[in-house]
């Protein structure tokens, strides 16, 4: 028999942050510490309208746009965080969630052969989407010593006359780096001299614990040549709801649009209801979410630090990213001792690409008084390692 399968598909290597959580869920008293899955149910009010909807019979399809109800709430969210305009109309999408719009924006821009510039540690998507849309992945990989950030001597040395799409995963999953005003000032003018297009992914943006974040899209002729991607599962407690969106120049939209048509229809009707709800009147539980991810956040990184674990302080998402070099064993063989020995499952750093050997994922999107009891098996496990 002929092979039915595609050779492309086949080369690509399931998702690294499974593994893990399919192990401790077959495994008892077992903890985990591996989903970027936030703890709190989606907020009430939002499930309420979510609930009315179907209680007043909405259960058929929207545009493929998405409600434009939803589409306006989304540009005026946009305008008011960053100050920039899109037209409901014309430039915005609502997709099931933030990672088809990832998958649709590559597809959609890239030939084969055109390489994608992907600042890792990052999101497991950036690379597979890559590669099953025709392009090139290029790695450009970060350092602890910058915080993890995308500088301008790491991105230019990285460029090719192939080069079309720089990827910009800030906030950042797995390390929760973030990229300040002036750091993002300072990568635009290689942007521009290499005329370069932008795929902003701002999953976590609403997650920023250093003032307030910034978007490329701010800043004076960027808005032209970006993709803008960002959801409602993380800061809105909405994962299962499967909701996201871009937003992006009108020629680039036409293109995600039809292919949106036929791959997908429109995203779940009773999401976008809910969505809705979530921008009119979601800032609240927002702010209250943030806060106790916050303090979560300065609980790990001091707990790490006191047991001699290195850790950067990191600013965004709910990550932290500790280093393990000191104790001359790979991720892969740290998480895999931890998990047999203490039952504590975290995801190690190669799952995000091969510069994040010698690190380890904790997400904190869970209950401070599971993280108390992870991070005491923790430190048991490191107290022998020494």
């Amino acid at each position: 028999m002929r092979n039915p399968l595609n050779s492309k598909i086949t080369g690509i290597q399931p998702s690294g942050i499974r593994k893990f959580f399919d192990i401790v869920s077959e495994m008892k008293d077992a903890i985990s510490l591996g989903v970027g899955e936030p703890d709190f149910d989606t907020p009430w009010h939002i499930r309420e309208e979510g609930i009315h909807s179907l209680e007043r019979g909405r259960t058929f399809y929207t545009s493929n746009s998405g409600l434009k109800e939803l589409r306006d709430e989304i540009t005026r969210y946009i305008k008011r965080k960053y100050n920039v305009d899109y037209n409901p109309v014309t430039e915005t999408l609502v997709t099931v969630g933030g990672s088809e719009a990832i998958d649709m924006a590559l597809r959609v821009m890239l030939d084969p052969g055109d390489e994608v510039l992907v600042p890792q540690p990052s999101y497991v998507s950036y690379v597979p989407c890559t590669i099953m849309a025709g392009g090139t992945p290029v790695p450009i990989e970060l350092e602890e010593k910058d915080e993890f950030r995308l500088t301008p001597e790491k991105l230019q040395e990285k460029i090719t006359p192939k080069t079309k799409v720089l990827v910009l995963p800030f906030p950042n999953n797995p390390t929760g780096a973030i990229m300040e005003k002036e750091d993002l000032e300072k990568i635009i003018p290689i942007i521009e001299e290499h005329d370069l297009f932008v795929i902003t992914d701002e999953i976590y943006s609403e997650l920023s614990y250093k003032g307030t974040p910034s978007s490329i899209i701010e800043f004076p002729g960027m808005r032209e040549r970006t993709v803008y991607i960002n959801g409602f599962s993380k800061a809105y407690a909405m994962t299962g709801w499967r909701l996201g969106y871009c937003c992006g120049p009108q020629i680039i939209m036409q293109q995600i649009l039809k292919l949106h048509q036929f791959a997908i229809m429109c995203a779940p009707t009773t999401s976008q209801y809910a969505a809705t709800e979530a921008l009119k009147n979601g800032d609240d539980d927002v702010a209250k979410m943030r806060e106790s991810y916050n303090e979560r956040r300065r609980y790990l990184v001091t707990r790490l630090r006191e047991m001699g674990m290195e850790c950067f302080e990191p600013y965004g998402a709910f990550y932290v990213f500790p280093s393990i070099k000191r104790f001359n064993m790979s991720s892969e063989e740290f998480a895999t001792r931890l998990l047999q020995e203490e039952k504590v499952a975290l995801v190690p750093g190669t799952a995000f690409g091969d510069c994040g050997e010698g690190f380890l994922r904790i997400s904190y999107a869970y209950s401070l008084q599971d993280l108390k009891k992870a991070l005491d098996r923790i430190e048991k496990f490191v107290s022998r390692l020494k």
